[in-house]
């Protein structure tokens, strides 16, 4: 048993209103910026419809995520080792800028320079990759509250698969927002796609990020992905994706997309996996047995056997703590409500949703029967407005079973805590009926419900003795973009592909403790370092040259040193 931790994250459906804030924030802190304009690594999109981009759950066509061959090996969707080296000048399952969309702005100097006129001017739409005239056709939520259907959601690849009923009754079927980031796989396709090895799991937290220094822009790992969180930036010839906000994770700050959602709908934390099982659990032959493989190399952080293991591999107590306090293992495996997008993909994905229940309340009150009642609840779960069978196709690999015992016991939670809110004794045979237990039931509901900050996101700081270790021995980190800190000149395949690489990246909070703190975080060659930050130009900098006599070589007082004009 091999222990390693993962941060992960879970998504409550039945909070999220459509809003977009996490889109929006996460824009601004991660993809403001030339090259990106059309990258959204957290978008939410309307269910049904097609996605961002177009149709990507349609792996027939994109060939992403990993299948089992005949000889039960996993292999990657498109094909052997041979065959991706030969296409690796062109990848031919790429989304092109249709599929995701021609990103616009518009001629707001028109507006503001128009001369006086008969008619109001108009700002037309131009395309942030031409500045050409464009009409708007497509974006990455044009299907936003059923924009679009039927038309465009027909194409949903999902849809595709459930039977032709629902699809006939689609315009009553209840729609439900899915956000969406980087799932951060246990088992990523997308760097095994990656002919550079640029694209790393961080070993510490799972996090999966890009190395911009070793990155080619061969684009195997934007094919590689089934869940298309990759993109290609091409202004910088780099490939970039969602870094889970690892600069603020450190230092157990949650995602900007978690601390600004309004809903509070996003949990996250950590659980400890068996990394020596990966393999044999995603292997597993049957799709639909792929969700209890990945539960099964989950570990229990209470076993004290998992603990020894854990802190022999190096990981640390107060981790294994938090790993106690996660509310992701809760919800995975305590509770079991919370399942994987897409299993089948057999990425092993750690971005976990609870599957929608909304609806069922006002349906069984507007035929006149009590909402909350469990009896009701449970006898109406299979006919909901929003189909199980497209639930289960996109967390269950098709099982609906799954799908209803988990809307079941979210049922059974309302019904029974409205007992307990009015004032009535609690009927534990609602609990007993879901397969647990009273308190388990008021447990989850805290959780779900009134959960305060500190209980929604249990992250463990970065320790400050690897602190050195991991800022300047790192061989790549996911902030090294166009105008970002490590920025390196330019090469070959692109921008940032050549030049001198930085000695180390900065986050928000290391750069004043680098300059000041003595404790074990401070770089053992603090005092021959040569600070240029408050260096004003003139003259040579303190640290620059050896000082004079210590037989280090010249300096600023030597003869063969010309001492610079003020």
């Amino acid at each position: 048993m091999r222990v390693m931790a993962q941060m992960g994250m879970v998504m409550n459906l039945d909070k999220c209103i459509g809003c977009h804030t996490c889109s929006v924030t996460c824009k601004q802190a991660w993809t403001n910026r030339t090259g990106v304009e059309y990258v959204w690594f957290n978008n939410v999109e309307t269910r049904p419809g097609q996605g961002y981009p177009r149709t990507y759950e349609d792996q027939e066509k994109w060939k992403g995520g990993w299948v089992v061959g005949r000889n039960g090996k996993l292999t990657l969707r498109t094909g052997s080792r041979l065959k991706r080296l030969l296409q690796i000048f062109s990848s031919p399952k790429l989304p092109s800028i249709q599929e995701y969309y021609e990103p616009w702005t518009y001629d707001y100097e028109t507006l503001t320079n128009a001369p006086v006129q008969e008619h109001t001017p108009v700002a037309q739409p131009r395309s942030l990759l031409s500045n050409e005239p464009m009409k708007v056709e497509w974006s990455a939520n044009w299907d936003d509250n059923l924009g679009g259907a039927p038309e465009l959601t027909q194409q949903d690849p999902v849809l595709q698969k459930i039977s032709a009923e629902i699809k006939e009754k689609f315009e009553q079927t209840y729609m439900f927002y899915l956000p969406r980031i980087c799932e951060h796989c246990i088992n990523p396709s997308c760097a095994a796609s990656c002919p550079s090895g640029a694209i790393y799991k961080r070993e510490e937290d799972g996090i999966v990020l890009v190395d911009q220094d070793r990155c080619r822009g061969w684009r195997q790992c934007v094919t590689g992905c089934p869940y298309k969180k990759v993109y290609f930036n091409h202004r910088t010839g780099k490939a970039e994706k969602c870094t889970f906000c690892f600069p603020r994770v450190e230092v157990g700050i949650p995602t900007v997309c978690s601390e600004t959602c309004v809903g509070r709908l996003r949990y996250i934390g950590i659980i400890l996996y068996d990394a020596d099982r990966v393999l044999e659990a995603a292997s597993t032959p049957d799709e639909q047995d792929l969700y209890m493989a990945q539960r099964s190399i989950i570990l229990d952080p209470h076993d004290p056997e998992v603990i020894r293991a854990a802190e022999k591999a190096g990981i640390s107590r107060d981790w294994i703590e938090s790993a106690q306090r996660s509310p992701i293992y809760s919800l995975i495996t305590r509770f079991e409500v919370a399942l994987p997008l897409h299993p089948e993909y057999r990425t092993m994905p750690m971005v976990w949703y609870i599957p929608p229940l909304s609806p069922v309340v006002d349906a069984l009150t507007e035929t006149g029967h009590d909402g909350e009642d469990a009896g009701n609840i449970f006898g109406a779960i299979e006919s909901l407005r929003i189909p199980v069978e497209y639930l289960a196709e996109l967390f269950a690999a098709g099982d609906t079973n799954l799908v209803t015992g988990v809307l079941k016991k979210l049922g059974a939670m309302r019904a029974y805590m409205r007992d307990l809110n009015l004032g009535r004794p609690a009927d534990e045979s609602i609990a007993a009926a879901v397969g647990m237990t009273g308190q388990e039931i008021q447990d989850m509901h805290r959780l779900l419900a009134i959960a305060k900050y500190d209980e929604r996101y249990v992250i463990p700081t970065a320790h400050a003795e690897q602190g050195p270790e991991m800022e300047e021995f790192d061989t790549g980190c996911s902030l090294d973009y166009d105008g970002g800190p490590g920025m390196g000149g330019w090469g070959p395949f692109g921008e940032t592909s050549g030049g001198s690489t930085p000695i180390a990246v900065e986050n928000f909070h290391m750069l004043a403790a680098r300059q000041t703190t003595d404790t074990l975080s401070a770089p053992p060659d603090k005092n021959q370092r040569v600070n240029l930050l408050n260096w004003d130009g003139k003259g040579a900098p303190e640290g620059l040259f050896p000082p004079k006599g210590d037989g280090g070589g010249v300096g600023p007082d030597s003869p063969s040193v010309t001492e610079p004009k003020p």
